[in-house]
């Protein structure tokens, strides 16, 4: 069973949340079988772990409208891909993520 992210000892901080990502389909919708080489990065995950919120000038906290669990689209090149306990990770910010799957 996958770890959520407090059982990583990790705690985004502010408004960036950790990303499991999600596999993609394996072959296109014609049947084919896409090769690991010409496969991208996914651009879907799962939010495991979510800071507090983002901090305002005014020193108030905004807090995050995405939550541990949603499964969410995110930009392609954002973000920084982290290793932990041999999982594969993302840490982006809230403003990349371009919406959440229902």
């Amino acid at each position: 069973m996958a770890k959520s992210g407090s059982d990583l000892n990790v705690r985004p901080l502010h408004d960036r949340l950790l990303v499991r990502r999600m596999a993609e389909e394996e072959k296109t919708a014609g049947g084919l079988f896409i090769p690991d080489t010409a496969k991208e990065k996914p651009q879907r995950g799962e939010v495991v772990a979510t800071g507090k919120g983002r901090v305002l000038e005014d020193g108030k906290i905004l807090p995050l409208e995405v939550k541990v669990g949603d499964k969410v689209l995110f930009s392609k090149f954002m973000g920084t891909e982290l290793k932990l306990e041999g999982q594969e990770f993302l840490m982006i910010k809230e403003e990349d993520v371009l919406g959440v799957f229902n």
